[in-house]
């Protein structure tokens, strides 16, 4: 369970309560968090009332249900509804996860919705992701040599190749991340488990040639050593990845080129 450790005067207030569907006889009561910037007011928690025999069963459907049949100004990310493209990640029921993959079943009683907690909200369940991205990419995702490029590809052993399962799947939904109280409270210098799953994935790549400069990129007593092996980001994976495997992997390399 994730805990929003909101200020006083950021905590959402009591919102609308959204009319019933007329003849609808199977209900979902969905609480869901509502911010507009430009209105400069606290944030509320509206509820509406889905007809559930109108609706698809995953949360994500529900929320296109309500987008299009009772408040048109609800605003979400999602695209791919299909567990691959991360957009959709939010806190439901008190957990981040994607709404596409999660059933409203799966929830007991109101389903309640929250954007990704400890971050800055662009507007209702859009949270600010420029940080995270710039993180990720201060890992330099990309594979790097210094040998001449083959004629056709860098080969790699099966062995080798299975050495990327559990990382490579990463979707950077952020769930991970936002779960950890390391990343809540130093997010401006603690790479979070998201990036470092990441450069994980590159350092234990095979064909990658630059581990030493990838290592220097990490090792920071906060860009790496803020993991305290928690283990939110692994209860929070959609994916069922461990990031803090990959984080503990990565101490254990720093370690070894200093014997």
């Amino acid at each position: 369970m994730v805990e929003f450790n909101l200020p006083k005067k950021s905590r959402p207030v009591a919102g609308k309560v959204w009319p019933k569907p007329e003849g609808a006889k199977r209900l979902t009561e969905f609480k869901i968090y509502r911010y507009n910037p430009d209105d400069d007011q606290n944030p509320r928690i509206d509820a509406y009332y889905v007809d559930r025999d109108d609706c698809a069963p995953m949360v994500l459907d529900a929320l296109i249900w309500i987008k299009t049949n009772i408040d048109p100004t609800l605003t979400f990310r999602r695209s791919c509804r299909e567990g691959i493209c991360g957009s959709c990640a939010m806190n439901i029921g008190g957990t981040n996860t994607l709404a596409c993959t999660k059933g409203i079943d799966e929830v007991k009683g109101a389903v309640t919705i929250y954007p990704l907690p400890h971050m800055a909200v662009v507007k209702d369940l859009v949270p600010d992701l420029t940080q995270f991205y710039a993180q990720h990419a201060s890992i330099e995702p990309w594979l790097q040599t210094s040998t001449p490029a083959p004629e056709k590809e860098w080969r790699q052993s099966p062995g080798e190749r299975r050495k990327l399962d559990g990382l490579y799947e990463c979707i950077l939904c952020a769930c991970c991340s936002t779960s950890c109280p390391s990343y809540w409270w130093n997010g401006d210098r603690y790479l979070g488990p998201a990036a470092l799953l990441q450069a994980y994935r590159w350092l234990i790549d095979s064909r990658d040639e630059s581990t030493g400069d990838r290592l220097d990129n990490v090792e920071d007593p906060f860009r790496l050593y803020r993991c305290h092996t928690i283990m939110n980001c692994a209860k929070a994976c959609p994916k069922g990845l461990n990031p803090a495997k990959a984080i503990a992997e990565i101490k254990n390399m720093m370690l070894a080129r200093q014997l």
